[in-house]
């Protein structure tokens, strides 16, 4: 086999950007040049289960995973922990790699809360935050940024909605995958997207 042909199989696969995609026109090299732009996730400030200010800042020059939850979840939540503990298990110690689990619960999930719910978890570090904050910007990054359910509904068991889904966040803020967190599977496929967007 030729070295060009050997080149042409050892092509990285590359990751999508997910999201409504939007065609601006932009001055590029003094040229008004049409431009595809995706949504990217937001600033936000929110509180960690350390009780400190937690921001996009903590995740810069990293790629991420998401996802929403609240403590006293009775269903899928702790699938969910057991499947994202596999995640954090294979990436250890790699600094370009964080976990943001957002609470839908605010009320319930102080820092208190989830800091005993990060110990409960035998979680050491930094890697994996979680977060509270205001109901509503919880609910909104939730649902128009990170793509996923995440709402108050009485009629659900705990009083909650939310999707089991893991969402993959590039360093540029860019949703780049949505994972069933409920899925041993679709986990595994997620590992393997990570490796693949940091060797990006």
């Amino acid at each position: 086999m030729s070295a060009g042909a050997n080149n042409c199989c050892m092509q990285t696969k590359k990751l999508p950007i997910l999201g409504e995609s939007d065609t601006v026109t932009k001055m590029v090299d003094g040229k008004k040049t049409q431009v595809t732009e995706y949504p990217r996730i937001p600033d936000y400030t929110f509180v960690n289960h350390k009780n400190q200010p937690f921001t996009q800042k903590q995740m810069e020059g990293k790629i991420y995973v998401a996802d929403f939850f609240f403590t006293t979840c009775p269903t899928i939540c702790p699938v969910m922990k057991s499947n994202m503990l596999t995640v954090l298990e294979h990436f250890k110690g790699n600094s370009q790699v964080g976990i943001l689990s957002h609470t839908i619960d605010p009320e319930h999930d102080t820092p208190d809360v989830l800091g005993k719910y990060a110990d409960d978890l035998g979680l050491k570090g930094n890697m994996w935050q979680f977060v509270t904050g205001d109901r509503e910007k919880i609910y909104d990054i939730g649902q128009k940024h990170y793509m996923v359910s995440a709402m108050a509904d009485p009629d659900e068991p705990g009083g909650f909605i939310h999707s089991g889904a893991f969402i993959l966040v590039d360093k540029n803020r860019y949703v780049r995958g949505i994972y069933d967190g409920t899925s041993k599977e679709s986990t595994a496929k997620l590992i393997e997207d990570m490796a693949v967007l940091l060797e990006e």
